[in-house]
């Protein structure tokens, strides 16, 4: 079977409705340290593999979740087509500890306080650790529960290209200043007390999606 042909997991979750169980992939076992990186991925590029990649290495996570979200509230663009996007990120991040997740299409979440909620009361032993690249940390006061989420959440920042200055003097990153933990101590990021985020530099991936878009 050639890999464009394999079986979709999600797709009767999604025929079945909102009860549908989860992906076996998705187990999860009590101790666990799992990095939550969400996004539309409208497409997928290597700056999210960067993203994820980085994360995982840095912050010694046990999984990284790619939550492929049915639509950015923060966006006026709608998002492509969810199982054209979904499949083009089982493709992009197959790997060890890399899980695709539609578990805001599959639950009908809408927003990151939302999930957290989800996921935090079924898997309390579980340590959650939300992931975004440093062009979200200039827009995370937007969020809706943006304090919430910090509170509640360990957060790990990845250095993007696309002002990583203004990206640190963003109304968030201000606000939460007293809160930041040095890259040398991240990689603990997941066993400290909320509230608690980090901002991690590696080699910088530029690619971005309306670049992929426009071509």
């Amino acid at each position: 079977m050639s890999r464009r042909s394999r079986p979709v997991r999600f797709a009767g979750a999604i025929r079945r409705g909102r009860t549908a169980t989860p992906l076996k992939s998705e187990a999860l076992v009590p101790g666990m340290t799992v990095g939550l990186f969400g996004g539309s991925f409208d497409p997928v590029h290597s700056g999210h593999l960067h993203v994820a990649r980085t994360a995982l290495k840095q912050l010694r996570l046990d999984r990284v979740w790619w939550i492929v979200s049915p639509q950015n509230p923060l966006k006026s663009r709608r998002a492509g087509d969810f199982l054209r996007r979904f499949i083009s990120v089982q493709d992009a991040a197959a790997g060890p500890r890399m899980v695709i997740s539609d578990i805001e299409q599959r639950t009908g979440v809408r927003t990151t306080a939302e999930l957290l909620d989800v996921l935090q009361t079924r898997h309390p032993r579980v340590r959650f650790v939300w992931i975004m690249g440093a062009d979200n940390l200039k827009q995370f006061h937007r969020w809706r529960r943006w304090r919430d989420i910090a509170a509640r959440t360990p957060i790990a920042v990845i250095a993007r290209p696309q002002d990583p200055i203004r990206a640190r003097l963003a109304p968030a990153a201000r606000e939460m200043a007293p809160q930041r933990i040095t890259e040398t101590h991240a990689k603990l990021i997941g066993c400290r007390p909320v509230p608690g985020w980090t901002y991690l530099t590696e080699p910088l991936h530029s690619e971005a999606s309306s670049r992929l878009r426009e071509s």
